[in-house]
Order: C-alpha cells, then sequence, then structure tokens
C-alpha cells in the first residue's frame, strides 16, 4: 500500500512538473512581450520632448525627409548598441565634456544656418554670383548624423536604455524595443518638420532652426539639458 501511495504520488510529482515547465514556457513569449511594450513605452515618451527629436525636427526643415531620417535612425541605432552593450557602465562616462562637445556642434550648426544663403536668395544677387546648390543626399545624412550623434551621447534615452538591459538581463529584447521606440519618434518628428518647411517660408524656417539649435548649444554648454 506504501509503494503504491508513494508511486502515485510520484506520478502526481511528474505530471506537475511537466505542467510547470509547460506553463513556463507558455508564459515566456508573454513575459517577453510585456518587457519590449514596457521598454518600448519608456523610451517613446522619454524622447519625444527630447532635443535629438527636436534636432531631427529642424533638420528636417532644412533638409529633405529621407537623408534626414536615415542620418538620425543610424545615429540612434549605434547609440542604442552602445547602450546595451556598456549596461549601468555608460552612467559612469564622463558626461560633462560630451555634453560640451554636443553644445558646441549645435552653436556651429546654428551658425551655418544662419548665414547659409537660400538659393533663390543667391540667384537674385546678380549673375556674377555663383548659384547655391542644394544639399546633396549624402552631404544631408552626414550633417544630420553627426548631429544626432552627438546630441543623443550620454543623453536621457541613452542611459535609460543601459538600465533597462541592466534591469531585464534581456540585450537583444531592450535593443530592439528602444531602437523601435527612437525610429518612431524620429519619423514622427521628420515628418511634422518636413511639413513645416513646406508651409512655411523657407528664410523664417532657416532663422527659427538656427535660434532653435542656438538655443541647445547653449543648454547643453551651461549643463541644462
Amino acid at each position: 500500500m506504501s509503494a503504491l501511495l508513494a508511486s502515485s504520488v510520484s506520478s502526481v510529482s511528474s505530471v506537475s512538473s511537466v505542467f510547470a515547465v509547460s506553463s513556463a514556457s507558455a508564459a515566456s513569449p508573454l513575459s517577453d512581450f510585456s518587457v519590449f511594450l514596457s521598454v518600448f513605452g519608456v523610451i517613446f515618451v522619454a524622447e519625444l520632448p527630447d532635443k535629438t527629436a527636436l534636432a531631427a525636427l529642424v533638420l528636417a526643415t532644412r533638409h529633405k525627409p529621407a537623408p534626414v531620417f536615415l542620418g538620425t535612425a543610424l545615429a540612434l541605432t549605434i547609440q542604442s548598441v552602445v547602450a546595451v552593450a556598456a549596461g549601468g557602465l555608460l552612467a559612469l562616462l564622463p558626461a560633462r565634456p560630451v555634453h560640451i562637445g554636443a553644445g558646441l556642434l549645435f552653436l556651429a550648426s546654428a551658425v551655418f544656418m544662419w548665414l547659409r544663403k537660400e538659393e533663390k536668395e543667391a540667384a537674385g544677387e546678380g549673375s556674377g554670383h555663383a548659384r547655391a546648390e542644394a544639399p546633396t543626399f549624402w552631404r544631408s545624412f552626414g550633417t544630420v548624423f553627426g548631429v544626432v550623434f552627438a546630441a543623443e551621447w550620454g543623453d536621457l534615452t541613452q542611459l535609460g536604455t543601459a538600465a533597462l538591459a541592466a534591469r531585464y538581463q534581456a540585450p537583444l529584447l531592450v535593443f530592439g524595443a528602444a531602437t523601435l521606440a527612437l525610429w518612431s519618434v524620429a519619423a514622427l518628428a521628420v515628418l511634422v518638420g518636413n511639413r513645416a518647411g513646406k508651409l512655411l517660408d523657407a528664410n523664417l524656417t532657416k532663422r527659427v532652426a538656427a535660434v532653435i539649435f542656438a538655443g541647445l548649444g547653449a543648454a547643453l554648454l551651461v549643463g541644462l539639458v
């Protein structure tokens, strides 16, 4: 009788173990999806008011949307790779020198945008002056990539991605969710900026863009962002 009881308990334990493993396997995709949604939501909301999104929006008023989005997306992807790879160690990097460098880059871009003459302006100055050429795809791409890459380094969303990667111990999952969130915000910024650039006077958008970039540069230099 004891042997029979022990055998029954053993069988029940085996069945329970099978169900436990099955439940864990079934719950894993749901858990991963929850983590993905959590990371996506946090990074998306954090990036919306961020200087990187604002920079992409402003650049989209000055350049064609394709190089702006692709340059922004590549810069954000690389920074996400750095964040996930570094994990919590990213927060230990000297952020202040990086922010100063980014601030100087924003100020230089502001001066360039303010002084750069529009194609119509250059043509109206007389036949003796060379007509201004529109920036090529790769020139726009390089400009956008440099500005966004510098702005994103040590940024809140990058540090947040590093922290989330360390928290969940799922680097690929966090990388995918964070990158998709950053791309989504970049696409919205480029869409809004491109529409604004078409609706508003080109000279006005140039001045506004220069002022915004100068403000961002000054804020980075004094440590406000």
